[in-house]
């Protein structure tokens, strides 16, 4: 494969996304070929200002153009509830079905011993000190956590370190029911039963 050839170049860095073939990284390059300039200066742009502009937000640790995200910046949001998901991706599928009004906390992956992750590895430092700040201006009591990890081994085995790390707390733990099949990724699942694994959400 010739690199300084730009269509092979492209062929080539799409082929790095997941689950994208030679073949479709081959028909996303003509496609854009075949679009008008302004199409591909739009796709530039917005590449580029991943890096530029995207950041973590200080409270939820969410990936946003801004500081606090839009979820902890709205005062529509019920602050008594925190649903702690893997990534970003998880946190739009639980957003996309409408029955969640609380905030988030996105850990950035799960405990996994067999990759080498650990809990130090992951944005549950920043959960605990997000509890302690509340603590210290209003009771913890009323307030519940919601473990949305996928329903995994890593999910699992995160959900019940998380339970066990909470509960000094006082807060209510509780973790999503079934209805998101075992060994199933939340972005991966239908809208309704993401909807039914909230509301039959059990304590721990």
């Amino acid at each position: 494969m010739n690199h300084a050839d730009p269509i092979q170049r492209l062929i080539l860095a799409f082929s790095r996304l997941p689950s994208v073939g030679e073949k479709t990284a081959a028909r996303f390059t003509f496609y854009l070929l075949n679009r008008d300039q302004e199409v591909t200066e739009e796709l530039s742009n917005a590449l580029n200002a991943l890096h530029s502009t995207v950041q973590f937000c200080s409270t939820c640790a969410n990936l946003s153009a801004q500081d606090p995200c839009r979820f902890c910046a709205s005062d529509k949001r019920d602050s008594s509830q925190i649903c702690v998901v893997e990534d970003v991706s998880a946190l739009m599928a639980i957003e996309k079905t409408g029955e969640y009004r609380g905030l988030y906390h996105v850990l950035h992956g799960v405990i996994s011993p067999f990759e080498g992750i650990g809990p130090d590895d992951l944005k549950i430092a920043a959960l605990l000190r997000r509890l302690q700040g509340h603590a210290k201006a209003d009771s913890l009591s009323d307030m519940e956590v919601i473990l949305a990890t996928n329903p995994s081994v890593d999910g699992e085995a995160t959900s019940l370190y998380l339970s066990e790390l909470l509960k000094p707390f006082g807060v209510q733990v509780s973790r999503i029911a079934s209805g998101v099949p075992m060994g199933s990724n939340l972005q991966y699942a239908d809208q309704l039963s993401i909807a039914q694994a909230l509301v039959r959400r059990r304590a721990l």
